[in-house]
């Protein structure tokens, strides 16, 4: 199963990133970072600066072909960054169209948002998001992870890093269900 990870070139948050990324791998998946721009992805730590990552995959099109699955990760910046580049909302909004799982956590949402796909859907996020998902006709639930299985595509969503063994383990069984 190859997995896109979408991230702007600046501003993921990195355990969001790197926890998920392992979790694909341990699943014997292929994670791909896909980005605004070649290079490399700085990470942070909050608002700190943390590791870089290589881009494999900058986005082309809005077109979800070539990938089985989505994982936004949050921090503030990346998400921010996100729903502003009209490559990057296409390219979320095929993955529902095509009827492809998506998880997506903390900020990362605010994508979801700016991609209209959250109509009748339930999912949770950090709680400042609460009222930008009810505006695009969403359902926030706080949560340590959400499941929303609204057709056409399953949404795997969780509020912050303390969340992360929860949400890894939710997308996983999500996505392999999904591939099987």
């Amino acid at each position: 199963m190859r997995i896109a990870f979408l991230t702007a070139l600046e501003g993921v948050e990195e355990i969001e990133l790197t926890e998920p990324w392992k979790a694909a791998e341990k699943a014997d998946w292929n994670p791909q970072l896909v980005s605004t721009g070649p290079g490399r992805v700085q990470a942070f730590r909050h608002l700190d600066k943390a590791g870089t990552y290589p881009v494999d995959h900058v986005l082309a099109g809005d077109s979800s072909d070539g990938y089985d699955a989505l994982v936004l990760p949050g921090g503030v910046a990346n998400p921010d960054a996100l729903r502003t580049d009209g490559r990057a909302v296409g390219f979320v909004r095929d993955f529902f169209t095509a009827g492809k799982p998506v998880a997506a956590i903390c900020h990362a949402p605010w994508t979801l948002v700016e991609a209209d796909v959250l109509r009748g859907r339930t999912l949770t996020s950090w709680p400042s998001l609460a009222t930008d998902i009810r505006n695009a006709g969403g359902t926030w639930v706080d949560q340590q992870v959400e499941v929303c299985h609204a057709a056409p595509a399953t949404l795997v969503t969780s509020r912050k890093p303390d969340d992360l063994e929860a949400f890894c383990t939710a997308f996983v069984m999500e996505f392999r269900n999904h591939g099987s």
